[in-house]
């Protein structure tokens, strides 16, 4: 691989105005594709071989009016009064006519004919169906919905909308999201000590990004692509490609400090560093796509989504920013006795910088550092034993959103189970639909359910469905515990009404993807934890270093998981985070932040670790390896974990409780691992082990393929010497 990419980057430095212009080109057609097709982003979640799946394929072939999308107007009277008082009461039957003439509304249910009025009188639910599914319902007809709302409000009357038309998850990039990127260009200017240097670095991330998008978008036409997957590929893909840049360009200007030429410096940076990219990108795209192994094609999507935009960042990282590199030529290499100049001179001349003098801390007690520091992390994991698991609702959107406010007033005034029904779907064998259900529906009745509804036909003879109301919200742990108990009684009450039995519905199918993610989330653990040793054994040529990295790794979501808990359960700091409501976390959740945290945590190891091992390869010294490796790496993988902390703690911002989770564990698990993980316990576990750490057994050694991930092709390493003196000290073994 080095010897490719050593050839790809003398190319792209020498024909630079092609490789830009080939850039360029692809830039255009798709900006110009995106121009003229535009996207089709699904919000519809499936769950194959789940029993509320099998309920959602019968309905919408024998009662399509029952998987359609839904909303509810919510009229409430001011104290005092009541919804039946004749100045509410016309409010309200104006406001069901002009919603039953709405743009693609198939049918409104009249409160007061329904029956759907509180027992005080105050509070009036109107169901509005549109007999279509939520990405064919246009913006403009839930702008007409909610413009009928704000007319009924003239009258006195308090009313808010909610429903199914309105998606839980896929917010647009805002103020704070551009917030995390300016951070990161001061991390970077800081870094470099140099703008053109921050500049290149930037630019590069934002185009990867920018095509992995649109191309994504591009896809969304011929590919189901799930609404949530555009905000994890920007969040992913936008840290990923300044990382990356920033690997490769702090390799290239450490070089042209060293006197090295600005082509010879371009090809051998994206030879060694840009190795690594690759390695680690590939790493990172296998844990993502790894999220098709659990079956459930939303969460496949995102992770493919989130994969394309990394190789998009890889790819640019290695063909694109070479190209700029010759087009900046000597501009990059740090004036003689600027601060940039001396930092990289002290690293090249093996004096000591910040990085190894934390290293050389840590290493005095190595035992003592490791205790310290796992101690801790398992403090921070023990909130993550009480981990609880559900899918988002309009009880998770914005306090101050109009379906929020709708969701609390009917929780408050009908229960809040009426915020989540179940449908019980019967498909008779005998013929008579209405009778099969009716009979089923005297067993329905079990501790949790308010009432049971009349049996409602559907259009093949011999369908019908009943309408199950539990006493607690859907993202209740009673109303999970209660579909279980109904799935358990359904198929003897079935089988007395010679019936086949379904429970199905919006809320079912979010405890099916709850149960499915809770069942996977092992073993998908398991496959990613099994990749880390298989990778890193290839790279390193060592039993210890995969290892621990595993280690190190669960060690850094266990604590990441802690701290989602602690805030999004448990409430701490949850008015300081802008985090609105407590309750259950999201069900993929844990397992997507276990496929980022992998591939960002295998990144810092493969960054660290190489310039450690290259450092032992040459000298076999083991101590002075890590000394080495810290000397060189610290700074670079310091900017890279606050570049990417600052970009997901940006996303902790918006007002998507979907995204929220996702981007504080990601923030806290970076901040983990790259600080104690990565560069506190990694150097105390190599400096305790010493020059073991780096053995692999000969037979092995023969029998696996080698990579040569830093383009060494060693030999066997040297023992370590003597004990020498390094800066005046002695060499600790």
């Amino acid at each position: 691989m080095p010897t490719v990419l050593h050839s790809l980057g003398r190319a792209a430095f020498r024909h630079r105005a092609r490789f830009l212009a080939a850039w360029l080109l692809v830039i255009a057609l798709a900006g110009g594709g995106f121009a003229v097709f535009g996207s089709h982003l699904d919000s519809e979640a499936t769950i194959p071989g789940s029993q509320a799946q099998e309920g959602i394929d019968v309905l919408e072939k024998a009662l399509p009016s029952a998987t359609g999308v839904t909303a509810q107007i919510v009229f409430v009277a001011p104290k005092g009064s009541t919804v039946n008082d004749p100045a509410q009461h016309a409010a309200i039957e104006q406001a069901v006519r002009s919603a039953a003439k709405a743009p693609q509304v198939q049918s409104v249910a009249d409160p007061f004919q329904a029956k759907t009025v509180s027992a005080d009188h105050r509070t009036a639910l109107a169901q509005v169906l549109y007999p279509i599914k939520r990405d064919a319902l246009h913006d403009t007809s839930v702008a007409a919905l909610e413009d009928i709302a704000a007319e009924a409000r003239s009258s006195g009357l308090r009313v808010e909308v909610g429903g199914t038309i309105y998606s839980t998850a896929g917010v647009p990039v805002g103020v704070a999201e551009v917030l995390g990127v300016v951070v990161a260009v001061v991390v970077l200017v800081l870094t470099f000590g140099s703008l053109l240097a921050a500049g290149l670095t930037l630019l590069t991330a934002v185009v990867g990004l920018a095509l992995g998008l649109v191309g994504l978008m591009l896809a969304s036409n011929v590919a189901t692509v799930s609404s949530t997957a555009p905000s994890l590929a920007l969040m992913i893909g936008l840290a990923v490609g300044i990382d990356y840049a920033l690997f490769l360009l702090s390799r290239h200007r450490t070089q042209l400090a060293a006197g090295m030429d600005p082509e010879e410096s371009t090809a051998r940076a994206t030879a060694t560093a840009g190795s690594a990219v690759v390695f680690a990108g590939l790493t990172v795209i296998t844990a993502l796509a790894g999220l098709s192994v659990v079956g459930i094609p939303f969460l496949t999507v995102m992770g493919l989504a989130a994969a394309a935009a990394v190789l998009t960042a890889v790819a640019v990282t290695i063909t694109l920013l070479p190209a700029l590199l010759g087009f900046t030529k000597e501009r990059l290499r740090p004036k003689p006795g600027s601060r940039a100049d001396r930092r990289e001179r002290v690293a090249a001349a093996g004096l000591r910088n910040g990085g190894e003098r934390w290293a050389r801390l840590i290493t005095r007690r190595p035992l003592a550092t490791m205790l310290i520091v796992v101690l801790g992390l398992v403090v921070v994991a023990i909130p993550a034993t009480q981990l609880t698991l559900a899918m988002p609702d309009n009880g998770t959107a914005a306090p101050d959103s109009t379906q929020r406010k709708a969701y609390d007033q009917i929780s408050e005034a009908f229960g809040p189970g009426n915020n989540g029904r179940l449908i019980v779907l019967v498909q008779s064998r005998n013929g008579d639909p209405q009778q099969s259900a009716a009979q089923i529906a005297t067993g329905l009745h079990l501790p949790g359910v308010i009432s049971v509804g009349r049996p409602q036909l559907g259009t093949d003879g011999r369908t019908a469905t009943l309408t199950v109301t539990p006493k607690n919200g859907p993202r209740d742990a009673k109303t999970e515990e209660l579909v279980r108990d109904i799935r358990t009684v359904t198929p003897r009450l079935g089988a007395k009404a010679d019936a086949k039995v379904l429970v199905t519905g919006s809320t079912a199918a979010a405890i099916d993807v709850s149960d499915r993610l809770s069942a996977s989330l092992l073993p998908f653990a398991a496959i990613v934890v099994g990749l880390a040793l298989v990778l890193l054994l290839l790279v390193f040529r060592s039993i210890v270093i995969p290892v621990k990295a595993a280690v190190g790794f669960l060690l850094s979501v266990a604590a990441s998981f802690g701290a989602v808990v602690a805030v999004f359960q448990w409430g701490w700091l949850a008015d300081l985070l802008g985090v609105p409501t407590t309750g259950p976390v999201f069900s993929f959740m844990p397992i997507v932040l276990l496929a980022v945290l992998f591939g960002l945590a295998m990144d810092y190891e493969i960054f660290l670790v190489s310039r450690m091992r290259e450092d032992f390869v040459r000298s076999g010294r083991s101590h002075q390896a890590v000394y080495a490796g810290s000397r060189y790496t610290a700074r670079i993988v310091t900017a890279a974990a606050l570049i990417m902390f600052s970009v997901f703690a940006s996303f902790m911002t918006t007002e998507d409780l979907t995204l929220k989770p996702i981007a504080l564990g990601l923030a806290v698990g970076i901040l983990v691992d790259a600080f104690l993980i990565r560069m506190t316990l990694v150097p105390a576990v190599l400096a305790l082990i010493g020059k073991h750490a780096w053995w692999l057994p000969r037979w092995l050694d023969q029998r696996i393929p080698d990579p040569d991930l830093e383009g060494t092709r060693p030999s066997r390493p040297k023992e370590d010497p003597a004990p020498t003196t390094h800066a005046g000290e002695p060499t600790r073994r």
